[in-house]
């Protein structure tokens, strides 16, 4: 390679890359918006006026009858509702029926939505027997209620109240939150209470009006003695996934117009074309390298005359 050829070379290499600093637009960096496509769990609830875990032995418990019954028992994603109002067990005592519970108002509802899930349930005027006992209830109450509310995204709340008279083995009692209450009758049996309990989490809550412990031997005869647990209104909720946020857009730079002054003393808007503080700096690097791509050619030129 001669010297002419290398200084050909220069020269055109300087020149093309002029022409490409003043051909190459300026260029911004934009945050791109991710697509949503998550979709919310749905939650659930569940509510019950009764539900019975008994075990009823007779004969000196050689006969084992478990009684495991609920009253207007509910559940959601779909909503539900019951109304029932008693509960009756057969072949216990003589082959005769039992009315486990009788009630004025019994009712259970569930429901759940895309933002909230709930659960109620709502005892009223309510006597309830256990076989053995066909004449004195075990308990009979006014009113109870519960309800248990998640809210997506929130704090679940549940709530239960007692209200009213509480009568249980034919005692009145005053129940106490601070613990259990027991009531014993001799010959007849022993029932402990434990008034309306309450949990939650960050995505639960539960509610229970009653919990009753039963222990009952009529008249100490072992023909039907009572053991296990009787739950009064329930209800049971969690909360449905809380939909993803939003993202909001990137924001573009906040480009302010900027000035340059040509050698005509007339000023350019570069805003408009897209440039920034730097154009002129830019500009003026491209401007300086076609001189020295001129100034190259014209040596180059000479050369190859003389």
């Amino acid at each position: 390679m001669n010297s002419n050829t290398f200084r050909m070379s220069v020269a055109a290499l300087v020149a093309t890359g002029a022409v490409a600093l003043l051909a190459a637009p300026p260029a911004f960096a934009t945050g791109s918006t991710p697509s949503t496509g998550s979709h919310p769990g749905r939650g659930n609830a569940s509510a019950v006026v009764l539900r019975t875990t008994l075990d009823v032995g007779l004969l000196n418990k050689t006969v084992h009858i478990p009684l495991n019954a609920t009253l207007n028992e509910v559940s959601a994603p779909a909503d539900a509702a019951k109304t029932a109002l008693t509960v009756t067990l057969d072949g216990v005592e003589g082959g005769a029926p039992v009315s486990v519970l009788r009630a004025d108002v019994a009712t259970s509802k569930a429901t759940v939505d895309s933002g909230r899930a709930a659960a109620e349930a709502n005892l009223a005027k309510a006597r309830i027997h256990v076989p053995g006992l066909p004449l004195l209830s075990v308990i009979e109450l006014e009113k109870v209620t519960s309800k248990a509310v998640c809210e997506a995204g929130g704090k679940p709340v549940a709530s239960s109240n007692v209200l009213g008279a509480v009568t249980v083995l034919g005692k009145k009692v005053t129940l106490s939150a601070g613990g259990p209450t027991k009531v014993e009758v001799p010959k007849v049996g022993l029932v402990g209470l434990e008034l309306s309990t309450t949990r939650t989490t960050s995505t639960t809550a539960a509610a229970t009006a009653l919990r009753l412990k039963v222990s009952v031997n009529p008249l100490d005869l072992n023909v039907a003695e009572v053991e296990g647990e009787i739950v009064l209104a329930e209800a049971r909720c969690e909360s449905p996934a809380a939909p993803a946020p939003s993202p909001s857009p990137s924001k573009l730079p906040d480009v302010k117009p900027q000035t340059v002054t040509t050698s005509s003393g007339t000023q350019a808007d570069l805003a408009e074309t897209g440039g920034g503080s730097l154009t002129p700096y830019v500009t003026g690097g491209a401007l300086l390298l076609l001189g020295f791509g001129a100034a190259a050619l014209v040596v180059t030129r000479r050369g190859k005359a003389s």
